[in-house]
């Protein structure tokens, strides 16, 4: 599927009724394929990076969880570890704000440089960090201390990818440009569920538990360095550079928190449109097959080599979704996901009972929907915003609503599962898929609008 790059009519019925006078910017290096493509590889590496050590994290949770608290305890220890993978959620807010105000004031450039250096540095202090047989509990303030640093970088990592992305793409593509950031999240994710799968096959247990989960983590580290060497190489976007040639960057220097309440529509509608899609999400993309083992008592290999397949899935599907919202609107992407999800929650997770097609198959489905809202949230959030915002638009709503619903729905999930009240997180799933719908609904359609 390859991309056109012509702009928008002037007054084209695309672009929601806009007049003849407003006409849609051309993005950066309009002729320039090179330009192109070397910012979307480097937009794209640094996002895998996060994507990668985000997600190393919770599919190797149930492997090194003894080797940072009480190895005692498997069930404690497991929940321990899934709570400070809560608490990184906790700094994503810290990070969109910091690193948003960055590319707001700065550029994008420079803050995704930043994010990316502090995400390569957390995931090889997770590798060479000492057990807890070792040092005792130093080793899970360790661990905490680097998911604290990974949140910071993740969302700021967000604040700035997702609107330098949205900012260089042509504005009839910007929906199947914006997939491009979940692409690459999404393979970085299968890497690493690839990654667990294969070494669980390799590896036995005890070498598993031991010190194979340490070898994902440092990989991580040395991936940083070249991500870092690529995104060097990046130009500024074309609009925030016209915004500050032109001395529109003034309110730049204005707080982002009264930029935000002058836009506390938008913001409200980035919180709300988050919340039902990232619990969704992370249940469904990450969580699913260490739910699938710990509580259902799935083979672990049978249940990651599953994640692997429905992953595959999901990457395939990206491009389409947010090609689609290119051409019908971001709404109707967005309510078939928030409707579809709602009603399948409950049938999704019966169907899974400990075999391999259950799991896949469901998850397959589950990632599928996902896909049509995950392609097109980078376009859809910026457009609803101005240049000298947008960063901080983005990542401060957005960030808060993942550390709300995101960060603790892994724990929520697997402590409802153990106390048998598994239908109680289903409704609570559902409950914030359809306040999402609602949101949509009161939303205007802002597919191929201006980025001024």
């Amino acid at each position: 599927m390859s991309p056109s790059f012509r702009s928008a009519r002037p007054g084209s019925p695309e672009v929601g009724g806009m007049s003849s006078a407003q006409v849609v910017p051309e993005s950066p290096a309009a002729g320039d394929w090179r330009a192109r493509l070397r910012a979307i590889a480097g937009t794209s590496a640094g996002n895998a990076l996060e994507w990668y050590d985000w997600n190393t994290y919770a599919v190797f949770a149930p492997f090194f969880a003894k080797q940072f608290f009480n190895p005692q305890d498997s069930v404690s220890a497991l929940l321990s570890t899934l709570a400070v993978f809560a608490v990184g959620f906790a700094m994503r807010p810290l990070g969109g704000y910091l690193f948003g105000l960055m590319a707001d004031r700065r550029g994008r450039r420079i803050s995704m440089l930043l994010s990316v250096g502090l995400a390569a540095s957390s995931s090889m202090l997770i590798g060479l960090a000492p057990s807890y047989a070792t040092v005792g509990v130093v080793a899970s303030v360790l661990l905490m201390s680097a998911r604290l640093m990974q949140g910071l970088a993740h969302g700021g990592e967000i604040a700035a990818s997702h609107t330098y992305i949205a900012e260089i793409a042509p504005a009839r593509r910007r929906g199947l440009w914006s997939s491009s950031i979940y692409v690459s999240g999404m393979s970085a994710t299968l890497l690493a569920t690839v990654l667990a799968a294969a070494m669980n096959i390799v590896l036995s247990t005890d070498a598993m538990s031991g010190w194979g989960w340490r070898v994902p983590f440092l990989l991580g580290g040395i991936f940083g360095i070249v991500v870092l060497s690529l995104r060097r190489t990046l130009n500024e976007s074309q609009a925030f550079e016209r915004h500050r040639s032109t001395g529109e960057a003034a309110p730049t220097r204005t707080s982002p928190w009264r930029g935000l309440w002058e836009h506390r529509r938008a913001a409200l509608r980035v919180a709300g449109l988050t919340l039902g899609g990232t619990v969704f999400f992370y249940t469904w993309s990450v969580a699913a097959p260490t739910y699938a083992i710990s509580s259902k008592r799935m083979d672990p290999s049978t249940a990651l080599w599953a994640g692997v397949t429905a992953i595959l899935i999901l990457i395939g599907v990206l491009p389409f979704a947010g090609a689609l919202s290119d051409r019908i609107g971001r709404r109707p992407n967005f309510l078939i996901f928030s409707v579809g999800a709602a009603a399948l929650s409950f049938p999704l997770n019966r169907l899974i009972r400990g075999e391999f097609w259950q799991l896949a198959l469901a998850m397959s489905v589950a990632l599928i929907l996902t896909a049509l809202v995950v392609s097109i949230l980078p376009a859809l959030f910026a457009e609803l915003f101005p240049t000298h915002i947008r960063a901080a638009g983005i990542g401060i709503p957005y960030s808060i609503s993942v550390a709300i619903a995101g960060g603790t729905a892994p724990y929520l999930q697997h402590w409802l599962s153990e106390q048998h009240h598994g239908d109680v997180f289903l409704w609570y799933t559902i409950a914030l898929l359809l306040i999402g719908a609602t949101v949509i609904v009161v939303t205007p359609e802002t597919r191929a609008k201006p980025l001024t």
